[in-house]
């Protein structure tokens, strides 16, 4: 695990980690309301790959009201981080009837149409306006 971590900035602390996460999802073209999180621990990014991860105390569960989507955020959430787009996503489920399937991929449409798009494991893919993952949503 600690070389997937090399050369990372971390930052502690709710606050700190906090607008560390929400400045990378901006660098890199993506909503700002993606990731409620509470209670951060750390936030990591390592630039020469893309990989980043979030701790944080509890579980998270979030509900996107535009899209009535419920969401589920791990007390570990880890990805790869690129323009528009995070993959090999762990720590996110979205609720779908009775089950909660992993979300492994989010990919924002480029060049933009207003679209944001949810893979999971599974191979489902679900598409949503971006406008529902807005800060404050």
């Amino acid at each position: 695990m600690a070389n997937l971590k090399e050369g990372a900035i971390v930052k502690n602390g709710h606050e700190e980690g906090l607008k560390f996460a929400v400045s990378l999802l901006e660098e890199f073209g993506l909503p700002l309301g993606l990731l409620p999180l509470a209670d951060v621990i750390e936030v990591g990014f390592v630039r020469s790959t893309g990989y980043m991860w979030i701790v944080q105390t509890k579980k998270v569960e979030h509900n996107f009201k535009i899209i009535s989507k419920l969401v589920s955020y791990s007390t570990e959430i880890i990805g790869y981080v690129s323009k528009k787009k995070i993959s090999k996503l762990k720590g996110v489920k979205a609720k779908e009837l009775m089950l909660w399937p992993p979300v492994s991929e989010i990919i924002v449409d480029d060049p933009p149409t207003g679209k944001i798009h949810f893979k999971s494991l599974a191979g489902i893919t679900k598409t949503f306006p971006v406008e529902a993952f807005a800060a404050g949503q």
